[in-house]
């Protein structure tokens, strides 16, 4: 990893953590969310397989255009698959 990455770990946020605890973690994989409601979030991807980190995710989140029911998601980036970009909100 370069600077830059370990850098933007430090200061991330990790979707799904607790509030009082939301920094990463060391010995963790993550993907750094680009635009839509989760922007500048990390996601935990430690454990996943080739496809599923290939494909991408849909996460749940009362942030999107769908409120509470509804998830965004997220592809991983052709050029830099360390970051996921958004691509929709589905109720």
């Amino acid at each position: 990893m370069d600077d830059a990455y370990d850098e933007l770990l430090l200061r991330g946020r990790v979707y799904g953590a607790d509030h009082e605890d939301p920094g990463p973690r060391p010995g963790r994989a993550y993907r750094e969310l680009v635009g839509g409601p989760l922007d500048g979030l990390l996601l935990d991807v430690t454990g996943w397989d080739a496809e599923a980190l290939a494909t991408g995710a849909a996460l749940s989140t009362h942030l999107g255009r769908h409120g509470g029911e509804g998830r965004s998601h997220y592809e991983p980036r052709p050029t830099d698959p360390r970051r996921w970009d958004w691509t929709a909100d589905t109720p």
